[in-house]
């Protein structure tokens, strides 16, 4: 049996809401809801996405809202509680979710090999 998230766990802004509102109403009924992961991302730790679900399992977290289900299994939520979910449209053709409030969760500062180039990655060390 799935629990029921909160908003401690999870928030959607009502920008976020509306738009996934709108995609829900765009796709087949045989979708569950959205399912919010976490995957391993290398030496920037931790990346989230979302993608639809056609499933709900007992190990899941649902935070239902008007007209879709919001799905977590319990090893993201660790990771991902607290997190607000937006959706910002910039006007000119880029619309995307964001994650905001993200945990730090490290990264591989000296486990990429990349030898510290100009391009940054967050280590600062040389």
């Amino acid at each position: 049996m799935s629990v029921a998230l909160s908003d401690i766990d999870l928030v959607m802004t009502s920008a976020a809401q509306s738009k996934m509102a709108e995609l829900f109403h765009e796709i087949d009924d045989n979708i569950e809801g959205v399912r919010v992961y976490a995957a391993p991302g290398g030496c920037s730790g931790i990346s989230f996405g979302m993608t639809f679900a056609d499933a709900i399992h007992a190990n899941d977290g649902v935070r239902e809202y008007d007209g879709y289900k919001v799905i977590v299994d319990d090893g993201t939520l660790d990771y991902i509680r607290g997190v607000e979910i937006d959706f910002v449209d910039r006007g000119d053709g880029q619309a995307t979710f964001v994650f905001n409030n993200l945990p730090a969760s490290g990264g591989g500062c000296g486990t990429c090999g990349s030898g510290g180039g100009a391009s940054g990655g967050g280590c600062g060390s040389r």
